[in-house]
This record gives C-alpha cells, sequence and structure tokens, in this order.
C-alpha cells in the first residue's frame, strides 16, 4: 500500500454512486463468478466516486492512439498498392490478405493475452511491436517481404482496440462511458493523415502507371518514405504512451489474479493524479468474499480463470439466448450479415459493386484496400489523372468521409438525433441504404477522375450515416446478458470475412 493509501481517513464502506450516473450490479444465475462480480461492482463505483479527472482524459488521448492506428494501418496499405503493384509486379491482393490474417491474429491474441499478463504489457507493446515492423517494410527487397512486415505489423494493429478498449472502459467512471463512442474521432482523424501524408510522399516520388511495369526501386521511393514517416510515427506515439503518460494496471485485472491490495493501491493512485481522494479500503473488496451465494467458495485468481471470465461470453447458453424469440434471432442473423457478409460482388475493376447492407465484413476492406489503386487505375485510362492527383483526390474524399463521420458521432450524443438515425424502417432510412449502393454503381459510368471523385464522395456521405450507426446500435439490440456474445460474434464475422473479402 502506498503512504496515501494508508493515510486515508477510515470511512463506512457503503457505496453510493453520484446521481448522474448510477452504477448498477445484475448479478445473473449464472454468473461465472460472483466474488469476482460483486468486487468489481465495488471497484466501479470507487472510480465513479473519484469522477472523470486529469488522468482518464489523458487515458482518452493515448487509448485514442490506438483507435487511430486501428484505421490508419489497414489504409496504408491501401495508399502503397499502387505503386508497390508497379515495382513489384505481384497480385496485389496477396498484401491485403497478409494484413488481414495479422489483424485477425492480433485481435484473438492480444485480447485473451491481456487477461494472462495484464492490460499495462499489451497496452505497451502492440504500437511498438506496429513501429518496428513497419520500418522494416519500408526497405522490403521483394513483395513476399512486404506481405510478410505487413502481416506482423498487423498483429500489433490488430490488439488495439480489444485491448484499449478494455483498459478505457475500466478506469472510467460510469458518467463517462459515453467517451468510448467519441473516441471514434481518432478512428476517423487515422484514416485522414494517412492520405494527407501519402499525398506529397507518394504523389511526388512514385513512378508513373505504365503497362507493361516499368518501375525501378530508385524511381519509386515514394511508398517507402510513407512507411518510414507512418512507422516513426508509431514510435512517437508509442513514446508518448510509455515514457510521458504514466499508465496504471487495471484495478480489475489486478483483483481478479488475487492482488485486492495493489488493486486499491491503483485506485487511490489514480485519485491522488486527478487532486482529490478515494474512500475504498482494502475491507471492502474483503467483504465481498461474505456474499451469501458464494457458498464460501474463493474466487479463483489463476490466469486460467481470468481468461474463463474473458471467454465466458462465449457460453452456450449465451449464444441460445441471442435466438431465444424469433425476433430476436432475426436481429441477431441481421447483425452478423451486416458486420460479415451479404456482398453482391460483380466483376468489375475493382469488383466494387456491392450490396447496400454490405457495409463492413468484406464490403469495407474491398473499397478501402483497392479504392486507391481504382482510383489511380481509372485516372490513367481516362488520360486525365496521375499518382499526383489520386492522391490529391483521395485527400479530398478522407477529408470529406471525416467531416460526415464526426458529424454522425456528435448526432448520436443527442436523444432526437439518435432515435432518427438509428431507425433503419422508415421510408428515408431505407432510400438512403439504397442511394448508398447505387452511387457506387454509378461511379462505373464515370468517364473523368474529377467525375469519379463526385460519385464517391456521394457514396461516402451515405455510407457513413449507416457505418457510424451500425457501430453505436449494435450493442443496444442484445440482451444486457448477453451482450458480451453478442458483440463477439459480430467482431468475429468483420475479421473472419475481412480476410475472405481478398
Amino acid at each position: 500500500m502506498t503512504s496515501e493509501s494508508r493515510t486515508q481517513p477510515e470511512k463506512s464502506s457503503s457505496w453510493t454512486a453520484p446521481a448522474p450516473a448510477p452504477t448498477q450490479t445484475i448479478f445473473t444465475d449464472d454468473a461465472l463468478d460472483p466474488v469476482y462480480q460483486a468486487k468489481a461492482q465495488i471497484l466501479n463505483e470507487a472510480i465513479q466516486d473519484i469522477g472523470m479527472g486529469r488522468y482518464q482524459w489523458g487515458l482518452f488521448v493515448v487509448a485514442g492512439f490506438g483507435w487511430l492506428a486501428d484505421n490508419l494501418w489497414p489504409v496504408v496499405t491501401g495508399l502503397i498498392l499502387a505503386p508497390v503493384v508497379n515495382e513489384f509486379d505481384f497480385n496485389g491482393p496477396f498484401l491485403k490478405l497478409g494484413q488481414n490474417i495479422g489483424l485477425l491474429v492480433g485481435a484473438v491474441f492480444w485480447g485473451v493475452g491481456s487477461d494472462i499478463w495484464g492490460r499495462k504489457i499489451s497496452f505497451n507493446i502492440t504500437l511498438l511491436l506496429t513501429a518496428i515492423f513497419a520500418l522494416a517494410g519500408g526497405g522490403s527487397p521483394n513483395f513476399v517481404a512486404l506481405s510478410s512486415f505487413a502481416a506482423v505489423w498487423s498483429i500489433g494493429v490488430g490488439g488495439n482496440l480489444p485491448v484499449d478498449s478494455a483498459i478505457f472502459l475500466e478506469f472510467i467512471p460510469a458518467s463517462h462511458q459515453y467517451l468510448l463512442t467519441v473516441l471514434s474521432i481518432w478512428w476517423a482523424l487515422g484514416q485522414l493523415l494517412a492520405s494527407l501524408v501519402a499525398w506529397p510522399l507518394i504523389g511526388n516520388y512514385s513512378c508513373a502507371l505504365t503497362t507493361p511495369p516499368n518501375c525501378p526501386r530508385s524511381a519509386n521511393q515514394g511508398w517507402r518514405y510513407f512507411l518510414f514517416a507512418m512507422g516513426g510515427l508509431m514510435f512517437v506515439l508509442w513514446g508518448i504512451r510509455f515514457f510521458i503518460f504514466k499508465l496504471y494496471e487495471s484495478p480489475k485485472y489486478l483483483m481478479g489474479r488475487g492482488q485486492d491490495e495493489l488493486a486499491v493501491e491503483v485506485v487511490h493512485r489514480v485519485a491522488q493524479y486527478n487532486g482529490t481522494t478515494s474512500r475504498l479500503v482494502l475491507e471492502d473488496l474483503a467483504k465481498a468474499g461474505d456474499l451469501e451465494f458464494n457458498n464460501g467458495k474463493e474466487m479463483d485468481t489463476s490466469a486460467r480463470a481470468a481468461v474463463a471470465r474473458n471467454l465466458a461470453s462465449f457460453d452456450a447458453g449465451h449464444v441460445k439466448s441471442l435466438f431465444a424469440t424469433r425476433k430476436l434471432a432475426y436481429s441477431t442473423t441481421l447483425l452478423i450479415i451486416l458486420w460479415g457478409t451479404v456482398p453482391v460482388l460483380v466483376t468489375v475493376p475493382l469488383s466494387l459493386i456491392v450490396s447496400p447492407l454490405a457495409f463492413i465484413g468484406l464490403a469495407f476492406p474491398l473499397y478501402n484496400s483497392f479504392v486507391t489503386y481504382y482510383l489511380a487505375t481509372r485516372g490513367a485510362d481516362f488520360g486525365d489523372g496521375s499518382l499526383y492527383i489520386t492522391y490529391r483526390n483521395l485527400f479530398s474524399l478522407d477529408t470529406w468521409w471525416n467531416y460526415q463521420y464526426s458529424g454522425d458521432v456528435e448526432l448520436l450524443h443527442y436523444p432526437l438525433a439518435s432515435r432518427s438515425l438509428l431507425s433503419f424502417t422508415s421510408p428515408a432510412d431505407r432510400f438512403e441504404l439504397a442511394l448508398t449502393g447505387v452511387f457506387i454503381l454509378v461511379s462505373t459510368t464515370a468517364r473523368t477522375s474529377n467525375a469519379l471523385l463526385g460519385w464517391n464522395c456521394a457514396y461516402s456521405f451515405t455510407s457513413n450515416v449507416m457505418y457510424g450507426v451500425l457501430y453505436a446500435i449494435t450493442p443496444e439490440l442484445f440482451p444486457t446478458k448477453d451482450r458480451g456474445t453478442g458483440n463477439a460474434i459480430v467482431a468475429a464475422a468483420n475479421r473472419v470475412f475481412g480476410v475472405m473479402g481478398v
């Protein structure tokens, strides 16, 4: 225990959360570990009692780096695809395949690993791993090496959201957990930043697209400079996380591993950092062992139990609950479809004609992975394009994308706008969904680079409303006690079909 923990006043340990956001304990008959649940509730109320302060706002920034990286790096491989294919003369989708396999492995490895060795280690390693192999990728001598490096840096990228969202929520009071949605602003910023840096580097230091390719390495350094820049950025962000921001291990993780004293110490250190105090004492957690439904059993604090708590959402009972009624089964199935499949792919350049509902699993990787290559090759065919114009247009598209996406996130915090956006049943919503597919279909009729940009901006306008809303509405459509299972299933569908999509 630290000095501030020992000298804190002895106050009653009966917790009452502040009125604006009272915490709730939802104990169910199938609770995996009721003692853990009770202790977690005590820690939740302790964090709520501290309130939102300097530590949480700092965590909002450094956790946002993970959101930024999660969208930046999938976009990076799309941005370098055209000059890389021009130089190495290989089948471009192999680069995206390596990336998506890495993302899938990273999400599973770091998500489960953070329950074994702790959130802090995973939080501090993911960006470093990304930085190291991105810089190495910039020196790739061939496409096999580049695809391999992309797979490894994507293992680091894939771990950002599972780990960062967990540690963010475990330090944020209930009154401010809506900030998890606001973190999406960082995600949108990642795409804009990538296209902004790629514009001058790849646009000015790359070979012209020719058939057959004639592109020596000496004349095609732009994509390498770009990888060096993005890898260097990851090093800077990692340095801020590791050297400037003092991250404490999650109190819930420490408690789950039987280190109640350290968990209480972390809560008091966060309170001290915020310039306040906490009433939490070690005895509060000890009393949780006296709960009637515990029947004298002690909480399992092994690494295996920690993983089991994380994987408890895959219990067959939870899965069955998602399909318990006809309406719930329809809702769950539709969400899996929206997140994973339902593409109507037509054999056209880029295979870019998709059904209006295929936003995430297959359609999103297909569109964002190959849109740069598509704009570049179409511009060459039109005779009015160049790589500089391609990346200029892409930056314009991403700027519009960010403006629209940020507006959608902000509107979700207003009840009237939120209810309107989250409704998929009105004629206006159906019309907007239909327009998304129409715009991407009609874009294939463009005969100039400016016309192609215009149609893609129109597509971005309509698709981003549904894209942002889908993130917000998905958890709300699952029963509370089965929400973890539902989120895990749709996330798995997203990653698996992301691999299949390329």
